[in-house]
């Protein structure tokens, strides 16, 4: 019997171990799309708290699971980490994962400021082990076709990844460097010398790399000015002690550049004449009287200043790893007198983290047009908006916590991609008059497709006809035509009815085996209809048969009605497309009823996905219970054996002693 229990217990032990416990990311936090299955983008749980007042525009996020650069892999992994575009609710609108091949990239956004039309730029990190490979930044036209690559020209061993700042309409950008430095300790009262990570900014020519301003911390900023842990011995060894971590760099129209340090807890304004450190806003030397802390910064920007005064906005952390200067990090907008004596600095406006927490690591913040702010909290891809005022009219966050994000802007955006729309169809049906074709279109990028047109052709060079229209619906757009099509392709059409691309003639794909698939035995296998006979009927009659798929079929169908209902409930919601181009207002309540039905399949799809998941943890949850209690019985029964047979020892051994008798010739001792 005991035997039996072990044996019981180790299977129980392996089923939780097996089935119950798997620590593994399940893939619902990620994207999945019919006509782009290796796109797995994070997805955002999003909360919008007064859509009138959110600014338009997109979202840019660069997803990354580790800031390392990964080794090579030769297994198979989706496209999900690198740049990423999303509409206000969340909706993915492109996906540059599979271009960068899952490296990580940083500063994604948008540049519109360049020759006046959309584009887009971020930094590719260094490869993982190769030192040619030093990373750069990178700029992309609105079709997402690279315009330029910006490299290292210079004895930097990569690209650093904090800062890839266009400036001078293009022509320039800002970066910030790292370079090791053996230096002598003497700021630090320590007559030693060692290895120290010293940090500044370039500006490079954006089409050559080529350095037209360099500035290093060495001869500005002390070691004594650091706020770092000082190590107990000089490191001997390259990189060295970070002991001012540069974090962002901005440019006035002075000339002038405004450089974060994260290590010294300061802002500094530096000349763009000679160098020199004009102010400094906070740290150990800070210039200012202020009503405000500064402490583990990051984002200094630039926005308003004149002869007298200067604005400028940072994304204040107010904690890091293991210290915390505030309860809360905030997005701080500061107004600085530098006329006074002393100089004065005051916060016009605080945005504080909307849940209250800390971000102790990157982050980032943006005014928009109309003057909300956006402000990128990192971890988990958290960022909000605000209006002028501190009113939060949005958050979102990717739904786990795999991902990260350095930065995250908003800009409003122009997207054609380059590369045709990708189209994707299917037959379904289990009798030859009820088949249907489903269409998935999507194009990646594209940001102008209003709808999109659906054609199908008897052969793959023969003329496409028109077998319906839907509105755009998210990254993938689907619609069912009523009828089998062997050859279909879509055109994607903007606001004005205009084409703006076309995709390419895909064949229809279906079933392997008809008869397996649940095909009605009677019905002879499906043939491919001619849509130009389907197309052709242009009088309008039999229109209001058609939105109705359960009206107006022959009688024979009628007596399998159940076998239809039960075989199609697993497929895909049947809206019959309005073929009467006379119609318009048809073809438009259609499409509606489409996209309705549509996305309530989608939410019935994510409450059974939510319901089995609470199921399964709940069952997980039972099980680990009852080996727990069983473990406890166990223990509790094999306690008791141990018990009785420490008792059977004791009698065993005591008694036999009380029945010795002494022999009378010896003594007992005294």
């Amino acid at each position: 019997m005991r035997l039996i229990s072990w044996r019981l217990l180790l299977w129980l032990t392996l089923t939780c171990r097996t089935a119950g416990f798997d620590t593994e990311e399940s893939s619902g936090d990620l994207t999945s799309f019919i006509t782009r299955p290796e796109i797995k983008a994070p997805r955002f749980d999003v909360r919008v708290y007064d859509s009138s007042r959110v600014a338009p525009g997109y979202w840019f996020v660069a997803s990354y699971s580790s800031m390392d650069p990964d080794p090579p892999t030769k297994k198979y992994i989706p496209c999900q980490a690198g740049p990423h575009i999303y509409d206000a609710s969340g909706t993915l609108i492109w996906a540059g994962s599979c271009m960068v091949e899952n490296q990580n990239v940083f500063d994604f956004k948008a540049a519109n400021d360049i020759d006046g039309r959309s584009r887009l730029s971020f930094i590719m990190q260094r490869a993982y082990d190769d030192n040619n490979k030093k990373g750069g930044g990178m700029v992309l036209r609105d079709n997402f076709e690279v315009e330029t690559f910006t490299p290292v020209t210079n004895d930097l061993g990569a690209f650093d990844i904090h800062e890839f700042n266009i400036v001078e309409g293009g022509r320039t950008a800002l970066v910030t460097a790292y370079r090791p430095e053996y230096m002598h300790w003497a700021s630090l009262g320590r007559e030693e010398q060692g290895w120290v990570m010293t940090a500044g900014f370039e500006e490079l020519e954006v089409a050559t790399g080529k350095v037209v301003f360099e500035w290093s911390s060495v001869n500005h900023i002390p070691l004594s000015e650091s706020n770092a842990n000082v190590p107990e011995t000089a490191p001997t060894e390259s990189p060295g002690w970070d002991y001012i971590h540069v974090n962002s760099i901005d440019k006035n129209e002075n000339g002038d550049y405004l450089l974060s340090a994260r290590f010294t807890d300061a802002i500094y304004l530096i000349s763009g004449q000679d160098g020199q450190i004009l102010w400094r806003l906070g740290g150990k030397l800070n210039n200012f009287q202020k009503n405000f802390r500064v402490y583990r910064q990051h984002h200094a920007r630039f926005m308003e200043s004149n002869s007298t005064h200067m604005i400028i906005s940072f994304f204040n952390n107010a904690s890091d790893e293991l210290t915390e200067d505030e309860e809360v990090s905030s997005v701080l907008v500061v107004q600085m007198n530098t006329a006074a004596v002393p100089m004065t600095a005051t916060v016009l406006r605080r945005y504080n983290r909307p849940d209250g927490g800390l971000s102790r690591l990157r982050g980032n913040a943006q005014q928009l047009p109309n003057g909300n702010w956006f402000a990128g909290w990192s971890e988990s891809g958290y960022h909000s908006e605000f209006t002028d005022n501190g009113t939060c009219v949005m958050e979102a966050k990717f739904f786990s916590d795999r991902f990260n994000t350095y930065r995250a802007y908003k800009f409003e955006f122009r997207g054609i991609p380059q590369e045709p729309p990708d189209v994707r169809a299917f037959v379904y049906g289990t009798r030859s008059s009820r088949l249907t074709t489903v269409f998935h279109v999507s194009w990646n990028g594209a940001t102008e497709v209003a709808s999109w047109n659906f054609y199908a052709q008897a052969g793959e060079n023969t003329e496409p006809e028109l077998v319906g229209e839907a509105t755009k619906s998210g990254f993938e757009t689907t619609f069912i035509a009523d009828g089998y099509f062997d050859w279909v392709s879509v055109d994607a059409i903007d606001a004005q009815g205009s084409i703006i691309s076309r995709s390419k003639i895909e064949r229809t794909i279906t079933p392997g085996d008809w008869r397996a698939a649940g095909f009605n035995p009677d019905d002879p296998l499906p043939t491919p209809q001619d849509p130009l006979m389907v197309s052709g009927n242009d009088d309008g009659e039999g229109e209001g048969e058609s939105e109705d798929p359960a009206e107006g079929d022959d009688d024979d169908d009628d007596d399998d009605g159940e076998e239809e209902e039960e075989n199609d409930s697993n497929l895909p919601i049947i809206i019959n497309n309005n073929n009467n181009k006379n119609t318009p207002q048809s073809q438009k309540t259609t499409t509606k009823t489409t996209t309705a039905l549509i996305e309530a399949e989608q939410s019935k799809r994510l409450a059974a996905e939510m319901t089995w998941k609470f199921l399964n943890g709940f069952f997980r949850l039972l099980i680990f219970l009852l080996m727990i209690r069983f473990i406890l019985a166990t223990i509790n029964a094999q306690s008791r054996t141990l018990r009785r047979c420490f008792r059977r020892l004791r009698v065993s051994v005591i008694r036999p002693r009380s029945s010795i008798e002494i022999p009378s010739s010896v003594e007992e001792p005294v």
